[in-house]
């Protein structure tokens, strides 16, 4: 499709050069320019040539030198200045397909888009990657690529995804990894269908692709299931014969290959009953994002945070901060570290269970602003109440549920604060005396 500028940035070296808004860009030496990544990959040389269409349809070829990597300055539409690609599957697993109706719009919206995987480290399936996408990912080196596999079994990934190309697409794998990328790797991890012996299988045959990483999570089940395919949550024995596969397979790639490779959530430990991980054993967290490690790397942040401050017994008041059920007791263990230095300090833990979508979905991220409001009604809430950002839409100011920061303000007569997901946000908002 032609890529339309919207608008050029004064004093750039297209501006200088007569480029305008309404040109179409249509290619850059000689390449043909369709979206975001063609557009990055061959701006950066020194001396570029560019072919622009003008609106009454004259073609212009327009040289420009300018600095590596110094931006041309065009603006367009949209970020990946074409429509985002949207997901082709039906997992069986899918949580898009949990939602109840009537939210927002935007939360029924699934990507699938490599483009957004590289630019932001979104998963995807693979499943709707033409030949020209895998050839342009090979030949510009993008990397690292972010892949959902779920399996390695052909079969069992066209039945888990409700796509016949799930399985074949896997090759794409390993073209990318002969193509010396870098390949983080996903797998949600389903009762009974594909953890057990499916779950062994996958993880030998990633190895053998030399993958970065590969991040194992538990299957996430709202109450909206009706019509869907029957799965079934981990329970604490289940949940501790996929951790030990996990940390067989990691254990023995450490010795093997002086890195652990695979990793399982924190969900995983906290289901089973296990103590989570030191901060070593996720060597750097490269699988943050699929909840790897979130716990641990908390806790070492908030005694980071602890170690630059210094005691002080006079600030006396009372914070309430709040989670999801499943990282209350490990969540309330870090903040005691702040009462070593804050004695007087008293910080109310609260866990929110997550009646919106059951009870069964327990991590933070998933907390909704009604439960919020329910749960914390007449509970002692202290000068300030925080909440934690990853509860909230990106602008940091809606709820999963619509309910805005404000809503809970106002119904709980109390100051929110939204931190930053991390143990030196934490620490600054609780010592901070308002």
């Amino acid at each position: 499709m032609p890529v339309t500028i919207k608008d050029v940035e004064k004093y750039s070296g297209a501006f200088s050069k007569g480029v305008e808004p309404g040109d179409v860009l249509l290619s850059i030496n000689g390449n043909e320019i369709v979206d975001v990544l063609d557009y990055r990959f061959y701006q950066v040389n020194k001396k570029l040539t560019l072919e622009i269409k003008k609106p009454d349809g004259k073609l212009k070829r327009i040289k420009i030198k300018k600095q590596e990597y110094e931006e041309l300055g065009l603006e367009f539409d949209t970020y990946l200045m074409d429509k985002e690609h949207s997901c082709r599957n039906k997992c069986i697993f899918c949580f898009i397909d949990q939602l109840p109706k009537g939210m927002r719009e935007t939360l029924y919206f699934k990507d699938d888009d490599s483009r957004l995987s590289f630019l932001f480290g979104n998963y995807i399936t693979l499943t709707n990657l033409t030949e020209h996408e895998i050839s342009r990912i090979i030949k510009m080196h993008i990397s690292p690529i972010n892949v959902s596999v779920h399996t390695t079994n052909p079969e069992l990934r066209c039945k888990m995804m409700n796509n016949r190309f799930a399985g074949s697409s896997l090759d794409a794998l390993r073209r990318f990894s002969e193509a010396g990328l870098s390949i983080n790797c996903q797998i949600v991890a389903c009762p009974g269908i594909n953890d057990g012996e499916e779950l062994k299988r996958s993880i030998t045959d990633l190895e053998k692709l030399n993958v970065e990483c590969i991040a194992v999570v538990p299957v996430g089940l709202t109450r909206y299931r009706e019509g869907l395919y029957p799965l079934t949550p981990y329970t604490k024995e289940t949940a501790a014969q996929t951790l030990d596969i996990i940390e067989s397979f990691g254990d023995e790639f450490k010795r093997t290959h002086g890195r652990r490779m695979v990793y399982a959530a924190d969900e995983f430990y906290i289901k089973a009953g296990r103590r989570l991980p030191d901060p070593d054993y996720y060597e750097g967290y490269p699988a943050l994002e699929n909840g790897v490690g979130l716990v641990t790397l908390l806790r070492e942040e908030v005694g980071f945070a602890l170690e630059d401050r210094e005691a002080d017994s006079s600030l006396r008041y009372t914070v309430s901060v709040v989670c999801g059920e499943c990282a209350w007791e490990s969540f309330k263990e870090t903040l005691t570290q702040i009462n070593t230095k804050f004695p007087n300090i008293k910080i109310n833990v609260y866990k929110i269970k997550n009646n919106f979508f059951g009870g069964e979905i327990d991590v933070t991220g998933l907390v909704t602003g009604g439960d919020l409001i329910a749960q914390l009604k007449g509970k002692d809430l202290g000068e300030k109440l925080l909440v934690p950002s990853c509860m909230l839409r990106f602008e940091g100011d809606v709820f999963l549920d619509d309910v805005s920061v404000s809503d809970v303000e106002k119904e709980l007569n109390i100051k929110v604060k939204v931190t930053d997901n991390s143990g030196e946000a934490i620490v600054c908002e609780i010592t901070k005396r308002e």
